[in-house]
């Protein structure tokens, strides 16, 4: 049995004393961790980290607030860095009309064109979607043709996860399913079937309960698995084993 968790998405580059956030979720029974990228003179940066943690991966892409930078050589460079056997996935990478709808256009081009990348390079692809459910939606089903597909920190509906589930897509939910005001994400939970679910923290952010309003780190995790399990009406034991099956089969790790 897997008794043991994995974190899918945990910006642990981003931390001041990385090799303590590491021991610290060894500690804690996470024992593998995946981190994403942002932004393109991060990637030699979290390849390195994952060179020198077994049980560390990565994935590489452009955030859509880079959309305005994207260009050819950054792809070629996605491409080449991306034969690391470290680099597990295409990501994070996908659409965010949050912050800023001036250049909606150029965020939905980046992300076809990173879809389509990791079709070639047969890796699955980690889906930003804030507040553009629609649109990501109809991109990743027009464009992606072979790659596993991961909507991270999933923030859609019920209805959402039931059409990503039908498309066999996985699901990652984090510390915001702890939050006493998430009652979306706590009907996702519920309901979403278990073998299209992941786990991630998405540290330094949204630090799940009791922790919240401190940096978050891959070490809570667990409290994202015992929120669930209390929500399904579940062993812990059970979500752990399923989520950590699902994550070693989508990254092949």
């Amino acid at each position: 049995m897997n008794n043991y968790l994995i974190d899918t998405h945990a910006h642990i580059d981003m931390s001041e004393n990385v090799c303590e956030v590491i021991k610290n979720a060894n500690d804690n029974g996470v024992k593998k961790i995946i981190i994403p990228s942002v932004e393109e003179e991060y990637f030699e940066k979290i390849i390195k980290i994952a060179e020198e943690n077994d049980n560390i991966f990565c994935q590489l892409g452009l955030y859509p607030s880079e959309a305005l930078k994207w260009n050819n050589k950054i792809a070629d460079k996605i491409r080449d860095l991306s034969k690391h056997p470290k680099v597990v996935a295409i990501g994070e990478i996908g659409l965010d009309y949050y912050w800023d709808k001036t250049y909606i256009e150029e965020q939905k081009n980046m992300f076809k064109t990173q879809i389509i990348l990791a079709n070639e390079l047969n890796l699955p692809i980690v889906v930003h979607d804030r507040e553009a459910h629609k649109d990501s939606i109809d991109i990743v089903k027009e464009y992606n043709k072979t790659s596993e597909v991961v909507f991270h920190c999933f923030s859609g509906s019920v209805e959402m996860m039931r059409e990503c589930v039908k498309n066999q897509w996985y699901i990652a939910l984090g510390g915001v399913v702890t939050f006493k005001n998430a009652k979306k994400m706590k009907e996702v939970a519920k309901e979403i079937p278990l073998e299209y679910l992941l786990l991630e923290t998405d540290s330094p952010y949204l630090t799940p309960v009791p922790y919240r309003g401190k940096e978050n780190q891959p070490a809570y995790i667990k409290y994202v698995a015992e929120e669930i399990a209390n929500l399904r009406n579940e062993p812990v034991e059970d979500i752990i084993k399923m989520t950590t099956v699902n994550a070693e089969r989508v990254f092949r790790i």
